[in-house]
């Protein structure tokens, strides 16, 4: 029985160790057919990028030891023509992926330190009469970390050059998770000097360099061609949007039958499904593998969120939560399983990410949050039907909506209010809503509408918190209007409540109590009760809710 690779991305330990391997190798054949020079392939966290990239290392690079029997076993050794190539080129190959640091000057360090971990890996080259002098102590400089900054910035270029000298073939460059720093620059304020590191230092080496054979590429993110890629008019980005390499990452549904029946647990299948596929690359449906590993790993213990509990989530959670009421708006629909059109835009701007609703969504999307279940391009502009691919990251959106709780409420509170509002004890209710409003404005206070911000909060963690009793619906027609939230019990003998809020401005006339009167009037003129009628539910509560800044007031008809 083969092991499980949980967290092995060396793609030469996993054959040689006998650990079950979903043969992806013809991404070999798929990037040397592709004719770009430079490909960047990004995609969600955890879905065999740097497996992938380890395994084109191992399978281009000029060796020492012959790893030609690493691919013998494997799909790319019917293609004689293609495993001529093996083991000829030099090879550069470098992972940013742990480049998580609070502060520019380690951030830089760190970048220093895997630069040159790369010369250390080549530094024979100084034992050959291939370099001159001032190549030599320029070589040296970087081994010793006394090279300028400058140096640094065009040390891959420098060595790409060496290297082909020496091996008289052009080198091939492969970096894994390029936009990690930048992502990290992004969460701690360094932004700007991480994007300018990064601008100069891959344009060096990609960018008309005569010594490069072939640039492959992988994150999470296109970060925009204008902040990095600039004037490297060479390079092909793939997105999950593209066809091209989108059954190379992730599992597709055959392969996870095959996994679940090798460890003979293939009546599982339906449950898997609802758990962790969803994710559409291209034209194929794809599977978290990293989620499919653990599971078959843990089978005995259930279904668990193996994926969205693997960080910390802090970017997804900070970016939703400065968002403006219309993009939580759209997160009662997805949690809903409903889902939503938006423009999708495959260059972002980190330093931007939350400054549009478009860019938002794009982020989620890329990053592995929401699925594509329908695409369409039209007046220049890619507008995608988004849903939530599957269980696992549903459970990541209701962690991080009872979060804001946590931080703003006492979420044992936060619990008796509801329990509270469906049992009908609307004083008891109104009392912790007036704190939660009071502790969640600053929370929420983002820019205008802060009550609004709140009032979306608020009816999201009812949808998480009340789902398996109840009907959560918000802006739903009924009656002669559209009600703001209304409660619908499963159970017909349980009490049915419509609320209705009402945001008092500073220029208006009303007051709180002529504002809260004013919403249960319109509940009633407007006959909102008329959809829970419908439905049989014969005891409804009418609320009329008024927030002015932190005052909220809750009436009863």
């Amino acid at each position: 029985m083969r092991k499980i690779p949980i967290g092995i991305s060396d793609f030469k330990e996993l054959i040689s160790e006998n650990y079950y391997y979903v043969d992806k190798s013809l991404f070999i054949k798929e990037i040397l057919d592709d004719g770009s020079k430079v490909i960047l392939i990004p995609r969600p966290r955890r879905f065999g990028k740097t497996l992938n990239m380890s395994m084109l290392k191992y399978f281009f690079e000029k060796s020492d030891e012959d790893n030609r029997y690493l691919f013998e076993k494997l799909k790319i050794n019917n293609y004689k023509e293609i495993m001529d190539m093996q083991g000829k080129y030099p090879v550069i190959y470098i992972t940013f992926k742990d480049i998580k640091y609070s502060n520019w000057e380690d951030c830089l360090s760190g970048l220093k330190k895997i630069i040159r971990n790369e010369f250390v890996k080549h530094k024979y080259l100084l034992e050959e009469d291939i370099l001159d002098k001032y190549e030599k102590i320029e070589f040296k400089s970087i081994l010793e970390s006394e090279a300028e900054y400058v140096d640094f910035l065009e040390s891959l270029k420098v060595l790409s050059k060496y290297l082909a000298k020496y091996y008289k073939q052009k080198t091939v460059v492969l970096i894994d998770e390029y936009d990690v720093p930048i992502q990290s620059g992004y969460l701690n304020n360094y932004y700007g000097k991480v994007i300018e590191f990064m601008r100069i230092f891959l344009s060096a080496v990609l960018k008309d360099n005569e010594y490069l054979q072939k640039g492959v590429l992988t994150g999470i993110l296109r970060v925009a061609k204008e902040s990095i890629f600039s004037g490297l008019n060479n390079l092909k980005v793939c997105t999950i949007l593209k066809n091209h390499y989108s059954d190379k990452f992730g599992f597709l549904e055959n392969e996870v039958k095959e996994i679940l029946k090798y460890y003979n647990i293939e009546s599982e299948m339906d449950e898997v499904r609802k758990w962790y596929n969803g994710y559409i690359f291209g034209k194929n449906v794809i599977y978290n593998p990293w989620s499919i590993l653990n599971y078959v790993d843990n089978y005995e213990k259930g279904y668990r969120p193996y994926w969205v509990n693997t960080s910390s989530n802090d970017l997804v959670k900070i970016i939703l939560t400065k968002s403006g009421e219309f993009i939580k708006k759209d997160l009662e629909d997805l949690i809903k399983g409903k889902d939503i059109v938006k423009t999708i835009n495959e260059d972002i701007v980190m330093k931007d990410i939350d400054k549009s609703s478009e860019n938002v969504w794009s982020f989620l999307l890329f990053s592995g949050y929401l699925k594509v279940v329908n695409e369409e391009f039209k007046r220049g502009k890619t507008y995608c039907n988004l849903k939530i691919p599957n269980l696992e990251v549903a459970y990541l959106y209701e962690e991080i909506i009872m979060s804001w709780f946590d931080e703003s409420i006492n979420n044992d509170k936060f619990n008796i209010m509801l329990k509270s509002l469906v049992n009908g004890d609307i004083k008891t209710f109104s009392k912790i809503l007036k704190e939660f409003v009071l502790s969640s404005i600053s929370y929420f206070d983002t820019g205008g509408n802060e009550s609004e911000k709140v009032y979306h909060a608020f009816v999201l963690g009812m949808l998480v918190a009340l789902c398996d009793d109840y009907e959560v619906k918000s802006n739903r027609e009924s009656g002669y209007g559209r009600y703001d939230v209304a409660l619908i019990p499963k159970d017909k003998s349980k009490i049915g409540i419509i609320m209705e809020f009402k945001k008092v401005d500073k220029d208006d006339k009303e007051n709180l109590e002529i504002a809260a009167q004013n919403a249960i009037n319109q509940i009633k003129n407007k006959n909102y009760k008329l959809d829970l009628l419908d439905r049989g539910i014969k005891n409804i509560i009418e609320l009329g809710i008024a927030f002015e800044g932190k005052d909220v007031l809750v009436m009863q008809s």
